[in-house]
């Protein structure tokens, strides 16, 4: 498939599959992430997902020769927009491993994720401006986020590249390793994640991610609703107990 789900354990790794056209988004890659991700997130067993990619280049974003042949519309999906991810509900963490080059619709992927590990190698980028094209899935607006104002304005006006140790520098990534690392290292981050109560985490992953989006009124409702969520559940129950009986918690997702 051109996008494939791997289980191991609590842990999904997904993976863009297209190598021999970059991983550039058609049609059946947007629908089979679109399946991907219905797996991850209907699987109760899986906390945490990696999205990586086969070959040297993440993704270069929108099949050009899809779009010139009138498949434009193709590349989004209904629940998903854009390759089937990039206006996609997720409640699970989403980590994007990046060893090659991120640009156009493969950063707007990217900055879809909730967190990101790239390599010294990685470049993003939304260079559509280039190409008398607009950014239209996400990058026009998360990469201000990610990056401030100043910075996200020169790229998205220049539609020119931008190292991953800068976006680490501005706060975009939150890891450089070199690129026989970056899977280990995304790994080792989803550990750390998977260390945690699975349900309490998702609960404050969402209201996080709302943070610079809603009012302190509405982020107060989701965070008091997020708490009220857990309360009542196993872990809920094991979480101290565990802490008591000094030992580590097992958790159940329930």
């Amino acid at each position: 498939m051109a996008v494939e789900i791997e289980k191991q354990g609590h842990l999904a790794i997904i993976t863009l599959n297209r190598p021999e056209a970059r991983n550039a988004i058609n049609g059946e890659m947007a629908q089979t992430m679109e399946s991907c991700l219905d797996e991850f997130e209907n699987d109760p067993e899986l906390w945490v997902g990696i999205l990586k990619a086969e070959g040297t280049v993440f993704c270069a974003g929108a099949d050009l020769k899809e779009i010139a042949a009138g498949n434009g519309a193709a590349l989004a999906t209904r629940k998903g927009g854009f390759g089937g991810i990039t206006r996609r509900e997720r409640t699970k963490p989403l980590i994007a491993a990046i060893t090659g080059t991120a640009v156009a619709g493969g950063c707007e992927i990217s900055l879809s994720c909730d967190l990101i590990i790239a390599s010294t190698e990685t470049v993003f980028g939304l260079p559509e401006v280039k190409r008398s094209l607009v950014a239209a899935a996400g990058g026009l607006f998360r990469l201000p986020r990610a990056l401030g104002m100043a910075t996200a304005m020169e790229l998205i006006m220049t539609g020119d590249p931008l190292p991953a140790q800068r976006a680490f520098e501005l706060g975009m990534v939150n890891k450089v390793v070199l690129p026989e690392q970056v899977l280990g290292e995304a790994k080792q981050l989803a550990e750390r994640i998977m260390a945690n109560a699975p349900l309490a985490v998702q609960a404050s992953r969402n209201v996080a991610a709302r943070a610079l989006m809603d009012d302190d009124e509405a982020l107060w409702r989701a965070s008091g609703k997020g708490f009220q969520s857990v309360v009542g559940t196993e872990d809920y129950q094991e979480g101290p107990r565990a802490f008591i009986e000094k030992r580590p918690p097992v958790w159940k997702g329930k």
